[in-house]
């Protein structure tokens, strides 16, 4: 008999500031690599905007962030944008936005069973999985003194793992290799490299926008026209949240920190 493949889902925290075509890119293909290896089946995929208490420089508000995700999504029959992580008051750790996340994909999952269970249900269903979708620079945050809690890196790795993409000369599996506690839950760790190459960056399609650049190709087209509409990524955009501490940084150093491989 076929071993039951185990369903999967993927989530994309970040900025999102604007959305782009390479954020999307990386959920297709997380979910061809995650096919390719018989062991899972990708059954949905989520953006998680930060919220604005992150704190990032030229961050717009969570509200325009959201808007142009979902617009950007319109033509994915699997990936959806959650709101969730953008409506909290403070920036949420990314393990505590994983436990959320997780929490409602258990629920949905016990729900359906006991809905469907029948005499043709296999007892054996699957529970399914929750992991952290990535670029390989979300890795190098790691390395980032006072960025990390060590139980936090222990969680997202050991109990739900990345699917992490490669992009440019980046090598998630140096990182990997380098901190001994990803190299603990390796196997947990499914790096993904991309031969057709899309350098593109939130930050740069900020900065041609600021100076009045073309960004076609590069967002699509209806994130665009929300762009002009409400008049997002001017200079004055850019300033926002200057001068302030990364709230991830200031939030960690209320408390003792200890890096990654202490």
């Amino acid at each position: 008999m076929a071993t039951r493949r185990v369903p999967l889902v993927l989530l994309a925290c970040g900025s999102f500031n604007p959305i782009t075509n390479q954020h999307m890119r990386l959920f297709e293909l997380a979910r061809d690599h995650m096919h390719s290896t018989g062991q899972y089946q990708v059954v949905g995929g989520i953006v998680s905007p930060v919220s604005d208490g992150y704190g990032k420089q030229g961050l717009v508000l969570a509200k325009h962030r959201i808007a142009m995700a979902k617009l950007a999504l319109q033509s994915s029959d699997w990936v959806k944008v959650d709101e969730w992580e953008s409506q909290q008051p403070d920036w949420t750790e990314t393990v505590v936005t994983m436990r959320y996340h997780y929490g409602r994909i258990l629920e949905q999952f016990e729900q359906r069973t006991v809905t469907h269970v029948d005499s043709t249900t296999p007892l054996s269903s699957p529970s399914p999985q929750l992991k952290l979708l990535c670029g390989a620079d979300f890795l190098d945050t790691f390395k980032i003194p006072g960025l990390w809690r060590d139980d936090h890196v222990q969680e997202v790795a050991g109990r739900f793992g990345f699917v992490c993409v490669s992009r440019g000369g980046l090598e998630p599996e140096r990182v990997v290799h380098e901190s001994d506690t990803l190299s603990r839950h390796s196997q947990n760790i499914f790096l993904v490299r991309e031969w057709v190459k899309n350098e593109t960056s939130a930050t740069e399609v900020r900065r041609a926008l600021r100076r009045g650049l073309s960004v076609k190709y590069l967002i699509p087209d209806s994130v665009i026209e929300y762009i002009h509409q409400h008049n997002l990524y001017t200079e004055d955009s850019e300033r926002r949240n200057e001068g302030t501490v990364l709230r991830p940084l200031a939030k960690q150093a209320q408390q003792p920190v200890k890096s990654l491989d202490d």
